[in-house]
């Protein structure tokens, strides 16, 4: 297995990286194109805003080579929404390798953005992430910024709407959570990632 996480630049790539250590897998941490595409599995993680992130990715060449790719690509937060079409913050285009788009959550009195903080999963139907992992069970989420449940959508979460919590189309999945700060459920579903071919 080789294993690699995109560099770009997020706050949470040594915990991501951690976390993965812990199921016996060490990752390659590389912005390298080349790396990239010899991977048998990538994670696109995020921290911060959508048009930094996508400038990052096209300095480095790889707007073009994601979605391009064939092997499992795992997007984490941010990097989960960067694998959709376009993003209402900064009015940012985006991979496009699922159709949709994120757009900013609407704060109220009891609900403040960003959404942070441990949330419920609710399944809605199989996916290759949730083996294991049951509806009710929770995960730790951090953003401001969401996709509209659709039809890549397996899991949602409601935060005064329902939104999609985790997704997958074709070799292309994503939690809008943060799996390494997400206890047992989100190591089963890293391990879960781990075991795709």
């Amino acid at each position: 297995m080789r294993l690699v996480i995109i560099d770009s630049g997020g706050a949470n790539i040594a915990s991501l990286r951690f976390a993965f250590e812990r199921l016996k897998c060490a990752p390659i941490v590389s912005a390298d194109r080349d790396t990239v595409r010899n991977a048998t599995h990538v994670v696109l993680p995020g921290v911060g805003a959508a048009d930094d992130a996508m400038a990052r990715l096209r300095r480095a060449g790889l707007v073009d080579v994601v979605p391009a790719l064939r092997q499992p690509v795992l997007g984490i937060c941010l990097g989960m929404q960067l694998l959709f079409e376009r993003s209402d913050e900064g009015a940012t285009t985006c991979l496009g390798a699922i159709p949709g788009s994120a757009t900013r959550m609407r704060a109220e009195p009891d609900r403040p953005v960003p959404h942070m903080g441990w949330n419920q999963l609710r399944i809605e139907r199989n996916g290759r992430l949730l083996d294991r992992v049951e509806s009710g069970e929770y995960a730790y989420f951090v953003h401001s910024y969401a996709v509209a449940v659709g039809t890549a959508t397996v899991a949602s979460c409601n935060y005064g709407r329902d939104f999609s919590a985790v997704v997958e189309r074709d070799n292309f999945l994503g939690t809008q959570f943060h799996p390494e700060r997400s206890a047992a459920t989100g190591a089963r579903i890293l391990a879960n990632f781990l075991s795709l071919a």
